[in-house]
């Protein structure tokens, strides 16, 4: 019998533990049970793991504690077991009873934690398809891997190439052990895209009242062709090259709100589906029950006090027998500039709202009925200015139209916007107004939001000319302050007194022997700091020297020195068939100048208009220069300009609305008017011994009258922030004369080509660009250009936007110069077409490629292909 009783015992003791093992509890072998659980008080609990992670944060993950009363074996270890795993930290748990003293149970805790990730290895991803997956997936070097971590990882991957197009994307994420660290893996996420996922076709049913060529403009952009069931007709507008859910979804909205804007209010989406055709391509169903189209028949207004009824329906422009377009209705009442809303945001009743509301239809008709809130006007009580740390406060408050006490509008926020992002001091992307109303006070507080941008430049450049290497170095500081240069303890910067937005620039350009430049000037917008009055100062000389060259071996070179005088480059003996320059110490011009110029903002016909005055004063030395009208003497210009502008434009850098719009005149006194010269039989002979006295005599002092016009518009042709804009330019320009027999050598106009100056600054000609030709091709003669016209159409999209700025262009260009001013023909154009690009960095400034073709001839050669390197920022 005692036989039987510990073999039954053994055989229990055995069933006991493998009991025990599948709850992950270990008991003590040498300990022996009846076979029945056993209540224990926990004595002691001990943890075994590999992690430097505290004892007691791991026992209290488990939820048992010293004292507490449990069954061995019982559910309390079991739930301690499952705790553990999904906390999802540990690979391997276990718990064994060590021992049992009496009644108490000592545990012994087994855990072996989850690897950590040593490094994330991405396969099959473009660069910035990783660096998106990157930021999505955020898995971090050094975190713990968990089963949720991977899953994660796979589905959003998924959804992020599902948005992409690629439907059938595989996205596999594989673990390897890192020989170098224990508990440590390599993360591998490797992605197979597949094919794109594209539609093939899509096939509207039950589209009636609404054509194809009406649903097109609005619907399924970029593809092939879609087919309707009801017409049973192919029609080729365009629609998705890619599919994605939420793509297909906005199009569904776009063809709701299509039938909305025609006034069929109740139209809606019976019913859609999406098939597989092939392994890359749906097709998509979509039929709709378009009702009936709606007109207005009655508006009424309810509410309003300020502004009577009749103004606000003629705001409004609908009217009785209207189509029902919800679309337009929107627009008027808040969106366009001279919205409903806008008449009472611009007069201070911020706390105005307008629901319009449909109050009765009967057929077709439908009677609106709007209903205004006016509430109080609110006058602004703070205005506080955050971001800014370069600029004193006061040089950003002088800009804004949003001062304490004046009564809130929305027109004067929007113009307090363009301001800041003209200033150039600030990113105009990231400028924005934090209005916080109080409708208890009636009052409203502007908190401007701005983040600095440096806008200093500094440039070092070599380039590549007639005359061999040219170097170039300029330093432009647009935050200047000319009071703290002479300030103790003002703020500088390193050496430069900075604070008031004030313009400081020197610049130096040389290659040497043959070519010197060199300029500095000074300009404030706020003279004296109080009043939007311009004051601008500067100075620059330069010389150049002849380098003889294959300067005349072009067709329009030699038809200018046929025209001036009488002789080819060849025939002469001043023509080189080689590309062999020497320097000619004997044949130079300089040039040495100074400017002041005063500026105004007018108020009249509107404060975006500015008057601008410049007095300014240039010597030009010659002496053999066989360029101009005057080759060997001392010439003087003093001149008088006026010009009035008027710019709107909402940045400086990618402007997308708004205008700019210049009108000048510049004069000199007519010198020939009162001297006694008879100018008309002095310095007509070449070949007289006494030519050059005579130039001397004739062009001692330049006399003219110079006539400008220019204007560019930009429209953003959608109202995405990233839009394509058109910008249109037309520019006109004349330089006249009092006396037909002494027009100015100089002031000309040198047309075609980039529009950099170059070497032109010292020629004191004013170098206009017109691309697809090569520099200067287009003015007459060479050096005589006395009229010209330019027109551009030009279409343009940011890549990116901020302290960087890039953007793509296209354009259509057209332009002509002429030698006399009665020649002037709009009409006679040299045409052009390209592509370009346009990067602006803050340290370096605009900078830009184009390539245009000329599609016309001048001198008998067409434009043809020519690439033009840009710099700086053009009117």
């Amino acid at each position: 019998m005692n036989k039987i009783m510990k073999a039954a015992m053994i055989v229990a003791t055995a069933f006991f533990a493998i009991g025990l093992h599948a709850q992950d509890v270990i008991v003590n072998p040498e300990v022996s049970y009846a076979g029945t659980p056993r209540e224990c008080e926990i004595g002691g609990i001990t943890v075994t793991h590999f992690e430097n992670t505290p004892d007691f944060t791991l026992i209290g993950l488990s939820g048992l504690q010293v004292g507490q009363k449990i069954e061995i074996p019982g559910d309390q270890i079991t739930d301690a077991v499952k705790r553990y795993w999904r906390n999802q930290l540990f690979s391997d748990v276990s718990i064994s009873v060590d021992s049992i003293v009496g009644n108490k149970a000592f545990l012994h805790i087994h855990l072996k934690m989850n690897p950590r990730v040593s490094s994330v290895n991405y396969y099959g991803l473009k660069k910035s398809e990783r660096e998106d997956m990157e930021k999505k997936l955020g898995i971090l070097v050094g975190a713990q891997i968990t089963r949720d971590m991977l899953d994660r990882a796979r589905l959003i991957a998924k959804s992020y190439f599902d948005d992409k197009g690629f439907k059938n994307a595989e996205i596999d994420v594989q673990q390897r052990p890192d020989v170098t660290k224990e508990d440590y893996v390599i993360l591998d996420i490797i992605v197979d895209k597949k094919q794109k996922m594209k539609v093939r076709e899509i096939i509207i049913d039950g589209n009636n009242a609404l054509p194809d060529k009406k649903i097109k403009g609005g619907l399924f952009r970029k593809g092939a062709f879609a087919k309707t069931h009801e017409a049973g007709k192919l029609s080729s507008f365009f629609k998705s090259k890619k599919f994605t859910t939420e793509r297909w979804n906005e199009d569904k909205k776009k063809l709701i709100a299509k039938y909305n804007e025609h006034g069929y209010r109740d139209a809606v989406i019976l019913e859609d589906s999406v098939w597989n055709v092939d392994e890359n391509h749906v097709n998509v169903y979509v039929k709709v029950d378009e009702g009936q189209q709606y007109f207005v028949r009655n508006i009424t207004w309810v509410g309003n006090t300020v502004y009577p009824t009749d103004y606000l329906n003629h705001s409004l422009g609908l009217k009785r027998g209207d189509v029902y377009n919800q679309k337009l209705m929107n627009k008027r009442l808040t969106e366009d500039d001279d919205a409903v809303g806008n008449n009472y945001w611009n007069n201070g009743y911020i706390f105005y709202q307008l629901d319009p509301t449909e109050v009765n239809i009967v057929g077709d008709s439908i009677d609106l009925e709007m209903r205004i809130t006016e509430g109080p006007q609110a006058r602004i009580s703070h205005v506080r200015i955050n971001g800014n740390d370069r600029l004193y406060e006061n040089v950003v408050r002088r800009e804004l139209h949003t001062k304490p006490g004046d009564l809130f509008s929305k027109e004067a926020i929007m113009r307090s916007m363009r301001e800041l992002a003209s200033m150039g001091h600030f990113d105009p992307e990231a400028i924005t107004p934090d209005t916080k109303p109080d409708v208890l006070n009636g009052t409203v507080d502007i908190n401007w939001q701005l983040q600095q941008k440096s806008n200093d430049q500094i440039e070092f450049s070599l380039g590549w000319g007639q005359t061999g290497v040219i170097g170039r170095v300029g330093l432009k500081l647009n935050n200047f302050s000319i009071r703290n240069l002479f300030r103790k303890n003002a703020e500088h910067r390193g050496i430069m007194p900075i604070g008031d937005g004030e313009v400081f620039s020197l610049g130096a350009q040389t290659n040497g022997t043959y070519y010197q430049s060199y300029n500095a000037s000074y300009s404030t917008a706020w003279f004296g700091g109080k009043r939007p009055i311009q004051f601008s100062v500067g100075m620059y000389y330069s010389k150049q020297t002849d380098v003889s060259s294959n300067f005349y071996n072009s067709a329009w070179q030699n038809n200018y020195l046929n025209y001036m005088y009488g002789y080819g480059g060849y025939g002469y003996g001043y023509g080189y068939n080689n590309y062999e320059n020497y320097y000619d110490p004997d044949k130079y011009v300089q040039l040495i100048g100074a400017s002041l110029g005063w500026g105004k903002r007018l108020r009249w016909p509107d404060d975006h208009f500015m008057l601008s005055v410049q007095l300014a004063y240039t010597r030009y030395m010659l002496k053999n220069w066989q360029y101009f009208l005057l080759t060997t003497g001392k010439s003087n210009n003093l001149n008088l300009s006026v010009q009035i502008n008027r710019s709107s434009t909402d940045s400086p850098l990618f402007p997308r609305t708004g205008s700019e719009f210049t009108a000048s005149v510049t004069i000199t006194p007519p010198w020939s008017k009162f001297d006694n010269i008879d100018y008309k039989n002095l310095a007509t002979n070449r070949r007289s011994p006494s030519y050059n006295d005579e130039q001397q005599k004739k062009y001692r002092w330049v006399e003219y009258h110079k006539w400008k016009f220019k204007m560019r518009t930009f429209t953003a042709l959608t109202k995405a922030q990233k839009c394509l804009v058109l910008m249109t330019r037309v520019e006109l320009g004349i330089l006249g004369s009092y006396n037909k027999y002494k027009k100015s050598p100089f002031e000309t106009y040198y047309m075609g080509g980039d529009g950099m100056t170059g070497y032109s600054t010292s020629y004191a000609e004013e170098t206009i660009g017109l691309r697809g030709y090569e520099n200067g091709t287009l003015t007459p003669w060479g050096y005589e250009g006395y009229a010209y016209d330019r027109f551009t159409a030009e279409l343009r999209y940011p890549f990116l936007l901020g302290n960087t700025t890039i953007y793509g262009l296209t354009f259509l260009e057209a332009g002509n110069a002429w030698n006399e001013v009665k020649k002037f023909n709009p009409f006679d154009m040299k045409r052009s077409a390209g592509v370009g690009l346009r990067i602006f960095l803050p340290m370096v400034g605009m900078m830009g490629i184009d390539w245009a073709y000329g599609f016309d001839k001048v001198f008998g050669e067409k434009g043809g292909s020519q690439f033009h390197f840009i710099i700086g920022q053009e009117f």
